[in-house]
């Protein structure tokens, strides 16, 4: 199984991907006029902007949820692995993935928000619902939402669950199907109580631990800050070849990056759009915005500490892509002995400034990251089938839904880490095929919306969307969102 996983992965994830994910980034930077860096302060007063409702929740709840998809492994696991096998460079490909992405998460959040509909009393979008009603083509919409519930359903939460399991026997010594139960009971727990609770949870959760996690790493840093020049000159030195001792991993850095970045703060992937589709507002610009900026909050704020962090203390190792005469795995740098990439490098880091205290804080930061990752991972496969059976009033697809991730989160526990990553890696890469193709063939309607949003602002209103104002069709919820605003 992991030989298949493997060659399909070198298929989906080749070069073509690479290129496609940084030129639609900066394709859309200049499509936006950099609205990035434009809309920095809209972006921070939107955060608080708009009430949820009995059919959607606030903006701070959707960006809450987004980051609880956002903010996983990708930012502890995922970048120690980045840098496992692309060396420091790749931190800064990271970093290119999340600025450029910054423009793809808008152009994604806002077609959701445009083109989402209501199903059972609650707000539901994402790429199959702008494909279907925005490209009309239902085919494709009908291939994005099985590729979604495969992938956010079975192939990805393995591995959220692997590090959760790896990182509590690490610091704890529980055997991993052990903690696999646990976890596995706690979401099902939650998930069976809908949509509102999940908001809830990670409204809560998320903003706390992450918060906690970067005061720590900063405090980490900040003791040996005289390294940090010294650090990220590393960083960009690798990045481009420039650093012989790394030379050997320069195309891997590109790579490495481009995937945990992706990965990390899901731009282009198709998995945001579902939540961003969620929020109440009164233009979908709005949620646009905000979901821009949840894509700076995960890479460049808790990507980098994490990033600093490992790269100040020494604590990580760099594999040489071409195995010794013996066929045995030789280090172009090896800080972190005895270590497997993934979770280890960021507890062992941390307890070599905080001995007998980085591994548990660590186990409990990814037990915390990882498991409202996992619940956003379900309203995207909920979603999805939503979307499939919207003409349905059974609840039974989801049940069922809620029942399979629990097994396959048990799975994911006791798997192999390596495998785990790669079939994570399988579903990243294949939602992310299907959307970025739809959002650039179906840009239009989005840069509309934010023209249409700009020129209201400018004109000191509190922007209210009307898509037949701006000549965007087929967009009929937004006919009722207005009654219910006039009322």
């Amino acid at each position: 199984m992991e030989e298949i996983i493997g060659i399909l992965n070198d298929i989906v994830w080749s070069d073509a991907l690479i290129v496609l994910c940084l030129g639609t980034g900066l394709y859309f930077s200049i499509r936006t006029r950099f609205l990035q860096i434009r809309h920095i302060k809209e972006m921070f007063r939107l955060l608080f902007d708009g009430k949820s409702s009995e059919s959607g929740v606030s903006s701070f709840q959707a960006l809450s949820m987004s980051l609880a998809g956002r903010v996983g492994t990708g930012n502890i696991a995922g970048v120690a692995t980045a840098i496992a096998f692309g060396g420091p460079g790749a931190l800064f490909w990271m970093w290119m993935v999340a600025f450029f992405g910054a423009s793809t998460a808008f152009v994604e959040a806002t077609l959701a928000q445009i083109y989402k509909e209501k199903h059972l009393g609650e707000f539901r979008g994402g790429p199959a619902f702008y494909i279907e009603r925005g490209l009309g083509v239902k085919w494709f919409a009908v291939l994005f939402a099985v590729v979604s519930i495969i992938s956010a359903g079975v192939l990805l939460p393995g591995v959220q669950a692997n590090s959760v399991a790896d990182g509590i026997q690490n610091a704890f010594e529980i055997d991993t199907w052990k903690s696999g139960i646990v976890v596995s009971l706690i979401f099902g727990a939650i998930v069976f109580g809908g949509v509102k609770r999940i908001a809830k949870f990670t409204e809560f959760v998320v903003p706390i631990m992450a918060i906690i996690y970067i005061v720590i790493v900063l405090v980490i840093i900040v003791i040996d800050i005289d390294q940090l020049p010294g650090v990220i000159a590393l960083v960009f030195k690798s990045a481009f070849n420039m650093e012989a001792g790394f030379g050997a991993v320069f195309g891997l850095a590109i790579q490495w990056g481009v995937k945990r970045g992706i990965y990390s703060n899901e731009a282009g992937q198709g998995t945001a759009p579902h939540i961003a589709a969620a929020a109440n507002v009164s233009h979908p610009t709005k949620q646009g915005l905000v979901q821009s900026f949840s894509v700076y909050i995960d890479t460049l704020l808790v990507c980098s500490a994490t990033g600093f962090m490992l790269l100040i203390t020494g604590k990580y190792n760099v594999q040489n892509p071409v195995l010794g005469a013996d066929g045995a795995t030789q280090f172009l740098y090896q800080g972190a002995e005895s270590v497997s990439a993934g979770p280890g490098f960021t507890q062992a880091a941390m307890d070599s400034v905080f001995p007998g205290f980085g591994s548990y804080f660590v186990a409990i930061a990814l037990f915390f990251f990882a498991f409202t990752t996992m619940l956003a991972y379900y309203y995207i496969a909920e979603t999805n089938i939503s979307y499939l059976t919207r003409n349905l009033k059974s609840p039974i697809y989801n049940h069922l839904l809620k029942v399979l991730m629990m097994v396959v989160i048990m799975y994911g526990s006791i798997n192999q880490a390596k495998l785990a990553w790669n079939i994570g890696d399988l579903g990243v890469g294949l939602m992310a095929w299907f959307n970025i193709i739809a959002i650039l063939l179906l840009q239009k309607p989005a840069l509309l919306a934010l023209k249409d949003y700009e020129k209201q602002r400018k004109a000191g209103k509190d922007p209210v969307f009307n898509p037949e104002d701006i000549g965007v069709s087929n967009a009929h919820i937004w006919n009722t969102i207005g009654k219910n605003k006039e009322e």
